[in-house]
């Protein structure tokens, strides 16, 4: 890092004289102005962590006590990509003479698996773009300095991804009623594991599931918000799939919410079974059928009334609201016997039944009005779902349908992707009974002589540091060596 700053001084700052005196001939060339602050602040930032890598590095070739049983090989000039840019710098190949081992201790100090290129930050400016956009924006998106990955690459760390659970309040909450909305999204299949194996009459439509629970909807003028809103979702295909989204949803219940102070869930959603099911789970979890869909089939019954469309429909409407099925099948009836058209026909058979069918999960929400039941699933659905994944033309594969689903809900609820992607790895672990080095006055001294002596002539120019924090480095880098 000093060499960086130095060598900064030496020739950095005179850019930057540069750029500020090009901008005093023109005041309006702001942009000018910024990108070239940039680019040699962003230079700088890199020379500076690719000296500190080979600082680390030095130290491992030059200390043997720090690497026991590891023998040098080779130097090699490689590279990574960061969240700065590219960092260009010199690691060393070791050989451990007792197991065969060959690697680059550097990495495994730092946590690099053989051949990562990427650090984490990049990762993670990766994820936050193309869970936004696609995969090509987010290769372009991996470095501020404009460095780019393949949107393969981008592909291949979204299908590997695994995500945590959801994390355990501190303290229960105390709420009487709760509210969960589900409903799914329509994705297409380019294909399933390979392109070409989607085969007719094989269904090439996937359906993420979104389920959602809230404590109520705060309004403010036109503006509606949820209060309290944990989102769960992904593929959960199968019975098994719905049992493991629906077991996540009441464990975080049970963690986030006092369960005897809790005396009702409502569950609302269009009647699928897999929603249903969902309600079913619970004992204190009722059904609801939300009104999305039941305007929905009512319009589809009524709209070749023309005219008295408007009354029939208030008047089915008055037959839900006064729960009587009777008045309601009874309407239905004279629809179909002044309908002649087989399809109307057929889709006022599907609106009855529909109707006829939730009539349970239908007083359900008429009984209980007081606790002012509503249902935002079609929209939370077309916002987290369908914005990236089906609202245009996309091949998706089956896996990376349910990890792009996973990714938009944890970016929804506030999750953090450098968070996301440290949790790809697990901690590495440090020696145990590792013990902080001290170095006596003369190591010191020599230490600084051999600083002075590498830098030339550099080492008159001035800058703001001792060698205090050099030492402290070495010090933290042999409590961090772990069975190498």
């Amino acid at each position: 890092m000093i060499n960086s700053i130095q060598q900064f001084q030496a020739e950095g700052v005179k850019n930057l004289e540069k750029v500020f005196v090009d901008y005093a001939a023109d005041l309006t060339k702001v942009a000018e102005m910024v990108v070239g602050v940039t680019e040699n602040v962003v230079k700088l930032g890199l020379s500076m962590i690719a000296e500190e890598w080979e600082f680390y590095d030095q130290l491992l070739r030059d200390r043997k006590d720090l690497r026991p049983g590891w023998q040098i090989v080779r130097r090699d000039r490689v590279s990574k990509l960061t969240s700065l840019g590219e960092v260009v710098y010199h690691k060393t190949y070791f050989h451990n003479s007792v197991t065969g081992e060959r690697c680059y201790l550097l990495d495994r100090l730092m946590g690099f698996e053989p051949g990562e290129r990427l650090t984490e930050d990049a990762v993670a400016r990766i994820l936050e773009e193309a869970a936004d956009s696609s995969y090509r924006k987010g290769g372009l998106n991996a470095s501020i300095a404009g460095d780019a990955v393949s949107k393969v690459t981008v592909m291949e760390k979204l299908h590997t991804l695994e995500f945590p659970a959801s994390p355990v309040p501190a303290e229960k909450r105390q709420v009487k009623t709760l509210y969960i909305d589900a409903d799914e999204d329509h994705v297409e299949l380019q294909y399933l594991k390979k392109k070409g194996d989607i085969q007719k009459p094989r269904s090439n439509i996937f359906m993420p599931r979104l389920v959602y629970v809230y404590e109520g909807i705060h309004a403010e003028g036109d503006r509606h918000e949820l209060v309290q809103v944990k989102y769960f979702g992904g593929g959960y295909e199968g019975s098994e799939g719905n049992r493991t989204l629906w077991k996540e949803v009441y464990d975080y219940i049970e963690n986030a919410y006092d369960g005897e102070y809790l005396e009702r869930i409502y569950v609302n959603g269009d009647g699928a079974e897999w929603i249903r099911s969902g309600a079913r789970q619970h004992g204190k979890a009722k059904f609801v059928l939300d009104k999305y869909h039941m305007h929905k089939y009512i319009i589809a019954a009524t709209s070749h009334l023309k005219d008295s469309a408007p009354d029939v429909r208030s008047e089915l409407w008055r037959a839900i609201n006064g729960k009587r099925k009777t008045d309601a099948e009874n309407v239905f009836e004279r629809i179909l016997a002044i309908t002649e058209s087989e399809g109307k026909r057929k889709a006022i058979e599907t609106s009855k039944q529909y109707i006829l069918g939730n009539w349970a999960a239908i007083m359900n929400g008429v009984k209980n009005r007081k606790d002012n039941i509503h249902c935002s699933a079609e929209g939370h659905v077309s916002h987290i779902y369908s914005d990236r994944m089906s609202s245009r033309p996309l091949g998706w594969s089956i896996v990376g349908a349910d990890r792009m689903a996973r990714l938009r809900v944890y970016k929804k609820n506030g999750g953090d992707m450098l968070e996301l992607v440290r949790y790809q790895k697990k901690q590495l672990k440090k020696a145990a009974g590792a013990e902080e080095v001290i170095f006596s006055a003369s190591e010191m001294l020599g230490m600084e002589r051999a600083h002075r002596k590498r830098l030339g002539n550099l080492a008159n120019v001035p800058v703001y540091t001792i060698p205090y924090p050099q030492i402290k480095k070495i010090a933290a880098l042999k409590n961090q060596i772990w069975g190498l």
